[in-house]
């Protein structure tokens, strides 16, 4: 196969198709909507993992439509009616597979490339500075899956010459990889529900990215190449039998490549997303200490955080924190966040710390070093108001603001209303206390929130409960 067939291959077939389908509908989706793909720490434009992560994501749906596009190539020749004719030529039936599983293949690969090109571009333009080479395995695993899928779907259409074959493709693919990907509670890792944690990971496809030190490891890598080259393995043998017993023997490589990666792959859930221990490791300036992924944070929050541990030192005395550090912790959606006394702890996935700067991030971290939230308050978890506007009242208390002063912006519906209006009576009630007497209502909030108890302190503050 030279290039001046293969061009012509590419110029007149329907092989470049999936290709700009992969690259402009992805595009589409990530750029044109507003999605939880835009937020966050895992963003899909914030750190190279979560980037490759993302992509990967999207194979849930890619997968299945490329081995049923792949499928509909593989038809061209019966719906033609030239399957008999060019069994007659002398060129050998593998090369005359290779020219279109090549097009397609470069097609896949070139359109699947690009949409990494951009995002990759634009991590690069963003501000981290943490550029692991971790996330090249997820991206090229991805980039097979799509050559592995769509060349399975050519060989099962040479080999099931229907116009049904693609749809049941689509569908039987679809299934599967929604079987395999069954995610439990927290969306973290796959289910062991239906299928065991080796069949789960022969899905290329993986759960939305929501933690960024999150990252697959390298049994899942290998296993998952043994596998989708096996697959590819079979479809390029079935694009290329021509006689039943060769058709027969070319499940062969597909089989044998599924043994071998349920050998390899990992059996537990908790050894298939990891911990990527280089981008974990803590960067400290001090008593301020963040991951080495968000070192581009240090500089802020390293002089923000001094200044607010001043702050609570003053307010609270010995008992006040002594460092800053942002949180490392895994946890599930909805889990409680470890906390300590003696650390103030951050996560950039919090509403009032993702983009805050200035005097709102030392705010916000007084907030945290006072009424400490147990609970996410972020885009993924929801997070009460509650919380917020305890921190609030704590914070304009440390900082002698003379009136209550919010943190973030209030909403505007009934509820928001009634419980701001609680969080007033809360502040007047505070600050008509003496002294000591305000400390030890601090001291209180604070040992409540620091107990995680789940307790609604605002109504108790505010005199309609007792506590």
């Amino acid at each position: 196969m030279n290039g001046r067939v293969l061009r012509i291959e590419l110029k007149r077939s329907i092989a470049p198709w999936p290709g700009v389908v992969v690259l402009g509908v992805s595009l589409a989706i990530f750029c044109l909507i507003d999605g939880i793909w835009w937020r966050g720490t895992a963003g899909w434009t914030a750190q190279w993992n979560s980037m490759a992560m993302w992509t990967r994501y999207w194979l849930a749906f890619w997968w299945p439509l490329v081995v049923g596009m792949g499928a509909v190539y593989g038809l061209r020749d019966s719906r033609s009616r030239m399957a008999e004719l060019l069994t007659t030529t002398p060129l050998p039936a593998w090369r005359r597979a290779a020219l279109p599983a090549g097009a397609m293949a470069l097609a896949l690969a070139s359109g699947f490339g690009l949409l990494v090109v951009v995002g990759g571009v634009q991590v690069a333009l963003g501000p981290t500075t943490y550029t692991p080479l971790g996330w090249l395995p997820i991206s090229l695993v991805a980039a097979l899956a799509l050559v592995a899928g769509a060349v399975f779907g050519m060989g099962v259409a040479r080999a099931l010459p229907s116009v049904l074959t693609p749809p049941a493709l689509v569908v039987f693919f679809l299934m599967l990889t929604g079987l395999l990907l069954q995610v439990n509670g927290d969306g973290a890792v796959p289910s062991a529900m239906l299928a065991s944690n080796q069949l789960a990971q022969l899905s290329p496809a993986t759960a939305e990215p929501r933690e960024m030190l999150l990252t697959l490891s390298g049994s899942v890598h290998l296993g998952q190449t043994l596998w989708l080259l096996g697959l590819l393995a079979t479809g390029f043998a079935l694009l290329s039998a021509v006689t039943r017993r060769a058709r027969l023997l070319a499940v062969t490589p597909v089989l044998a490549g599924a043994a071998l990666a349920l050998l390899v792959l990992p059996a537990a859930a908790r050894d298939t997303y990891v911990v990527d221990k280089a981008a974990a490791a803590l960067v400290c300036d001090g008593p301020v200490c963040v991951t080495q992924a968000n070192r581009a944070r240090l500089p802020e929050l390293a002089r923000r955080g001094k200044e607010a541990l001043r702050v609570l030192h003053k307010v609270l005395g010995d008992k006040a924190p002594t460092s800053v550090r942002e949180d490392t912790r895994l946890r599930g959606l909805g889990d409680v966040r470890k906390l300590s006394s003696d650390v103030v702890v951050v996560d950039f996935d919090e509403r009032l710390l993702a983009d805050a700067t200035g005097e709102k991030l030392t705010r916000a971290l007084i907030a945290q070093g006072l009424a400490p939230n147990c609970r996410g308050n972020n885009d993924r978890e929801g997070g009460g108001q509650s919380g917020v506007a305890i921190q609030s009242i704590a914070v304009s208390w440390a900082l002698h603001d003379g009136r209550l002063q919010p943190l973030g912006e209030r909403d505007d519906d009934a509820y928001s209303r009634e419980l701001w209006a609680d969080a007033e009576v809360a502040w007047q009630r505070l600050t008509a206390l003496s002294p000591a007497e305000q400390r030890s209502w601090i001291a209180k909030v604070r040992a409540t929130e620091l107990s995680c108890s789940g307790q609604d302190l605002l109504p108790v503050l505010a005199g309609k409960a007792s506590q």
